[in-house]
């Protein structure tokens, strides 16, 4: 019998009209999904009969119905004030990873909200104390990033803490051993594969939906069409970071996109 796959999908701050986003760095802007688009991607999820779930529940593969995992990185004011009713408004799960350290910073969740956001009954994960780029730290860093947030976390939700996605998609085996440590069920990257019920829950694969994801190859994407493509843009792109080093690639390609 083949195996059961679901695909994670990876969002971040949902743009609105006459809105700042929180930063206006040309690499991060294309991960701003417009609000108007999210909501159109729910609504052709819930046509086409699929449900969104959080990890916890994605990772468990018992329900028969199709499904997507929705996932959101860093903590943006926009997941509690936009993205979490539209996804109430369709009874979807999901799951908030939020970087600690941003916490009531400008356009990022305060404590309450991320309160709030909980209560709601989403999933809240970690990513991060600083987002900083894992795979640049010593020991000791890592824990603070990794263990830290955690702990910050679950005094803050009053709640355990299970999930972590790594920021960038930056991620060894030396980040994987700290997570361990440190308590989590999950950790995700930007690995582009489905994850199946044999896949390894500390190296969960995610789609990141863009800003020019157009409606059609946000449903190829939902159901695993496509992915090699994709997957190998990633490859070439970890290649180009590990020669040049991940402050030197992000200028070049900061660059570039400007």
């Amino acid at each position: 019998m083949p195996e059961r796959r679901t695909v994670f999908l990876m969002y971040h701050e949902l743009e609105l009209p006459g809105r700042p986003l929180c930063l206006d760095d040309p690499g991060y802007v294309r991960y701003a999904v417009r609000l108007s688009d999210f909501r159109a991607q729910m609504e052709s999820l819930r046509h086409d009969g699929w449900c969104g779930v959080s990890v916890g529940e994605a990772i468990e593969f018992s329900t028969e119905v199709s499904s997507v995992a929705i996932t959101f990185d860093d903590g943006c004011e926009t997941d509690l004030m936009y993205a979490a009713p539209i996804l109430r408004d369709f009874n979807f799960g999901a799951t908030f990873y939020v970087t600690e350290g941003f916490l009531g910073k400008r356009g990022y969740l305060t404590s309450s909200q991320l309160q709030s956001l909980g209560a709601l009954g989403f999933e809240i994960g970690s990513h991060s104390m600083t987002h900083a780029y894992l795979t640049d730290l010593h020991d000791g860093q890592l824990h603070h990033e990794i263990a830290e947030s955690k702990v910050r976390l679950e005094q803050i939700m009053g709640r355990q803490i299970e999930h972590f996605s790594c920021p960038g998609g930056r991620c060894n085996p030396r980040v994987l051993r700290v997570a361990r440590e440190a308590g989590y069920r999950t950790v995700a990257t930007s690995g582009i594969h489905a994850n199946g019920e044999r896949s390894s829950p500390f190296g969960l694969g995610r789609i990141a939906i863009m800003q020019n994801t157009s409606l059609k190859d946000f449903r190829d994407l939902c159901q695993g069409r496509g992915l090699w493509q994709l997957n190998m843009n990633v490859q070439l792109r970890k290649a180009a970071q590990r020669l040049m080093g991940n402050t030197f690639y992000d200028r070049l390609r900061g660059s570039l996109l400007r």
